[in-house]
């Protein structure tokens, strides 16, 4: 077993202790999650018991409701009881026990319900998406992104003079009901909270061909109900996100929290596939709950101040909230001039698809969500990619045919590169027999620098550069990270069928079982092949490696690779695997058709052969490395010198 061997064992021992360890990390972080969950469940139970008696009044639920409209007659209202929190201050009048009333703003888009409860969003439906059904995945279901019931809440909050409130500090405008207010436009929801001496009014709206919810709190009287030295307010949103996809890993794993700082270049993330929280103590333009495909972002007219962010990740199997995938919950100062008699605050709510195009359009780096990969990946993704993709689609709509028409452009595109690396290659095994006799000449480890000045002035002769295959592989690297980044977050695959495949953005099972470490609970087809034909193409290129004395790399290019790859893609998007499958095949039959009719042994014979007629100067390399061997030499000589001494 030569050094290289050991390397290579070494390497993957690494690897296996660092995947072993993050397991290990993994269970104890379900451990926590789960006990947290249980404290969450309790919470959740004591919540639902002091609304029970609201809910319960409510005949139906949002699914029977298509239109609610506004009612011309004015809603009766309920006194305040007498330990009313609002009791004997200027917010008596506004606090009232009514039944809440719901209003619905519908595009071709979007349907949006709002509950008069708080004024804000009691529901919001995506009707151009469906969700993932796992018990029957043939009848997806509608996709919400804000579910009917407590899965949203969303609360402005101030704080309140003594005048205003002798026995509350703060007022939260979800302790109210506000008055269902006739709009001017069919388009626009306006709900209004009346009080001495003023009114906080929510004003909702939304273009017919935008998923940009615009919504303007207003507040005329401010100054009654909060000090002169109060300049700001809080918004609080809480947002139980939805599972959505076929594959739990895969959603989670794309999902997390963002925010963007203004006149920075990059989006901050947090809460990337873990659960997480984050206090930011500066100003933000704007924030998003991301969902593999869907996102709720929110940008007011003015930055935010300060923020807290908490996102928890519910585990796969917690049977009591298996329909939620994350719990978001964001906490945020906006400030007001000292002393202000009123405030109008507008703010947007963009709660649509991840598509790029779409998000772009919006000219506020929404595009920057998208989890396209480091810089010089995302340049090739955004430069040629996603134009590519997007054109084809104009014209085919088979998205597997799409890949495949891509993944032929892409090998034509860096087809000199492996023309030039197989070149490479093929030198190089030319050069064998050469190779092995200099080995055979210099096989003590003191006579390294001998051997490999020997080699340079062979590689010199021949015009041969050993850097010349890997060279080319490398100027690839970008374009395999890009693809690899690219298709689990394209949300144009999701729910597209393709042979066997019913999600092109998900997994293929064509076997499934009991989880199994490390595997899962199912055999993907498209992954199993994409691994077979890396075993195939490895066992092609193994026979022009120049250096046969390597067999740990032959091990780890043969059987470890194409092993890891599977349990990697496995889990991840088919149309990933298929388009490794389908580059992996063009590959094997460029290198058949250069290896038949391109280059030859004869035409790199002839090639070499003239290569060594042309002088040559000798490269700093080359140069260098005679300058360190003539040092050698001459420490050697002095060594010698005084052991005879």
């Amino acid at each position: 077993m030569n050094k290289n061997t050991i390397i290579g064992f070494v390497v993957i021992g690494v690897i296996m202790f660092g995947f072993s360890w993050y397991q290990s990390s993994q269970m104890k972080e379900q451990v926590k999650q789960q006990q947290e969950a249980q404290i969450q469940k309790q919470i959740e139970q004591t919540e639902e018991a002091l609304i029970a008696s609201e809910q319960a009044a409510i005949a139906d639920t949002l699914e029977g409701l298509q239109q609610v409209t506004v009612q011309e007659e004015p809603v009766e209202m309920i006194p305040a009881a007498p330990d009313a929190p609002y009791k004997d201050t200027l917010l008596n009048k506004a606090y009232t026990e009514v039944l809440p009333q719901f209003d619905t703003l519908s595009t071709d888009l979007v349907e949006i319900v709002f509950t008069t409860k708080g004024a804000q969003p009691y529901s919001l439906k995506l009707n151009k998406y469906n969700a993932y059904n796992p018990e029957n995945p043939d009848a997806p279901k509608p996709l919400y992104l804000i579910r009917p019931g407590t899965c949203s809440d969303y609360n402005i909050s101030f704080e309140l003079s003594e005048r205003a409130s002798a026995k509350n500090d703060v007022l939260n405008t979800r302790d109210f009901h506000f008055q269902l207010e006739s709009a001017e436009a069919s388009d626009t929801v306006v709900m209004k909270l009346p009080f001495e001496g003023g009114y906080i009014q929510q004003k909702y709206w939304i273009d017919d061909d935008s998923y940009m919810l615009k919504n303007e709190m207003s507040v005329v009287g401010l100054n009654q109900i909060v000090d002169d030295i109060t300049d700001s307010y809080t918004t609080d949103w809480k947002l139980y996100v939805p599972r959505l996809e076929k594959g739990y890993k895969n959603e989670k794993q794309y999902s997390k929290l963002d925010y963007y700082f203004s006149g920075e270049d990059d989006v901050e993330e947090i809460a990337k596939g873990k659960s997480e929280s984050e206090t930011v103590n500066s100003r933000i333009d704007w924030f998003a709950f991301q969902q593999q495909f869907f996102s709720a972002i929110v940008t007011p007219a003015k930055e935010f101040t300060s923020a807290k962010f908490d996102v928890r990740y519910y585990d796969e199997k917690e049977y009591y909230n298996y329909d939620e995938l994350m719990l978001c919950h964001a906490t945020l100062k906006s400030s007001f001039d000292l002393g202000a008699e009123s405030l109008v605050a507008p703010c947007d709510f963009y709660i649509g698809p991840n598509d790029y195009k779409t998000l772009k359009s919006y000219d506020r780096n929404y595009e920057d969500i998208i989890p396209l990969g480091s810089w010089l990946v995302s340049w090739f993704s955004k430069l040629v990619i996603i134009p590519v993709f997007d054109f084809l689609g104009k014209f085919i709509s088979n998205y597997g045919i799409i890949i495949l028409l891509m993944t032929i452009l892409i090998k034509l595109l860096i087809s000199p590169l492996t023309i030039k690396s197989y070149k490479s290659t093929a030198k190089m095994q030319v050069l064998k027999p050469e190779i092995d006799k200099l080995n055979e000449k210099y096989p003590k480890q003191e006579d390294a620098m001998k051997k490999q000045q020997a080699m340079m002035a062979l590689y010199q002769k021949a015009g041969v550069s050993p850097m010349g295959g890997c060279l080319p592989m490398l100027l690839q690297m970008p374009i395999l990270f890009a693809m690899f980044r690219f298709f689990p977050a394209s949300i144009e695959l999701r729910q597209q069928h393709f042979l066997w495949a019913d999600d092109l953005s998900a997994y293929d099972s064509i076997i499934e079982f009991s989880r199994i470490p490390l595997l899962g609970d199912h055999i993907s087809l498209f992954a199993l092949l994409m691994a077979l034909s890396m075993f195939i193409y490895s066992k092609m290129s193994s026979a022009q490696m120049a250096d046969g004395g390597m067999p740990g790399m032959k091990f780890m290019s043969l059987y470890l690779m194409p092993i890891m790859m599977f349990f990697i893609c496995n889990s991840l998007s088919s149309a990933l695997s298929y388009y490794y499958l389908l580059s992996n095949l063009i590959t094997m039959g460029m290198t058949w058709y250069i290896r038949k009719y391109v280059v030859t042994e004869d035409k790199i014979r002839a090639q070499m052969a003239a290569a060594a007629t042309k002088p040559r100067q000798k490269s700093k390399w080359q140069l260098r490395l005679e300058e360190a061997q003539r040092m050698q030499e001459q420490m050697q000589k002095e060594r010698a010198k005084k052991n005879r001494r």
